[in-house]
């Protein structure tokens, strides 16, 4: 399935018509589809390499040294977690994937300085440490104006999520799916999902493998060229807009035999906001047509319910 293809360009430094243009296919196609290909989309390709790079040299490390950077008591919310940690709501399948997670950075002084715990600094790879911070704030500068595009699309103001994702809680997932050495019990690395966050901003995997599920109850491959990013709605998005935009649900499925000896390294950017930020339904998206579906909430207090039903926190 070819997903649909959206310019940030456009949004970031078009005429006005065509930042308008861009508001209206990028709402339009996460309303039908939920997720969309992004280009000129501003993380830069030598980053992103680095970072692949890094990431595998990372999970290539002995698992005795891995271990070192899994810090009991922070759900995973920063450094490594082991094979089989993870598993989807709903599942009591463990997921086949290792992953090390990146998470925010405030100075000392900072009032959510109390929220965020340090990020692990792996010493055997010195260089990942600075590439993993370089990469979250651009994942970070591309998430926020995509959430901007969104927010006129919902008719807010241009800037209505700004002041929720500066400083807010996102998490960059490194993710490594080791080959298959025996003959699995599924067809499936990753269990069906969705995501807990905004929006989530996914460059390219260096091996097939994710699906999402149509409107029509069908399973099918997204692929994307190298030069895009692939970013989806998440559950928090879901629950803001009261359903109007859909948090779809993926997962990631077993290569083909023949490929079975090989790895998958992904990495997703989970757009969160600040923990304060208010996920009442908008009242713009409810009407006697659409009730409210869903409780008030703040985005912390859905974190930390969602983090207890993936098997991350007790």
């Amino acid at each position: 399935m070819a997903i649909p293809i959206v310019d940030l360009a456009a949004f970031t430094s078009g005429s006005a018509a065509q930042k308008a243009a861009f508001v209206q296919e990028l709402g339009k196609a996460y309303e039908e589809v939920g997720f969309v290909a992004v280009k000129n989309h501003g993380i830069p390709d030598q980053l992103i390499a680095d970072q692949y790079a890094y990431v595998q040299q990372f999970f290539s490390l002995p698992l005795e040294k891995k271990l070192k950077y899994e810090i009991a008591g922070l759900a995973g919310q920063r450094g490594y977690t082991s094979f089989g940690r993870e598993h989807a709501k709903g599942s009591d399948a463990p997921d086949l994937k290792e992953f090390f997670q990146y998470g925010q950075t405030v100075g000392s002084n900072h009032p959510l300085k109390p929220e965020y715990p340090d990020n692990v600094v792996v010493v055997e790879i010195p260089a990942f440490n600075e590439t993993l911070f370089n990469a979250y704030r651009s994942f970070e500068k591309s998430g926020k104006a995509l959430l901007q595009a969104i927010a006129l699309y919902l008719d807010l103001d241009e800037h209505y999520f700004d002041n929720f994702v500066n400083d807010g809680n996102s998490i960059l997932r490194c993710i490594h799916y080791p080959p298959i050495i025996h003959e699995p019990k599924s067809a499936i690395r990753a269990e069906q999902h969705e995501d807990i966050n905004l929006i989530t901003l996914l460059v390219g995997a260096s091996a097939d493998g994710l699906q999402i599920l149509t409107k029509q109850g069908e399973w099918v491959n997204v692929t994307s060229l190298p030069e895009q990013i692939v970013v989806n709605v998440g559950d928090m998005l879901q629950r803001l807009t009261n359903n109007k935009l859909r948090s779809t649900t993926h997962r990631v499925v077993n290569p083909a035999r023949e490929l079975w000896h090989t790895s998958r390294f992904s990495m997703p950017f989970f757009l969160h906001p600040k923990s304060e930020m208010s996920l009442a339904c908008l009242e713009s998206c409810m009407d006697e047509n659409n009730p409210k579906v869903y409780p008030d909430a703040t985005a912390g207090e859905y974190l930390d319910e969602r983090l207890r039903e993936i098997g991350l926190k007790k």
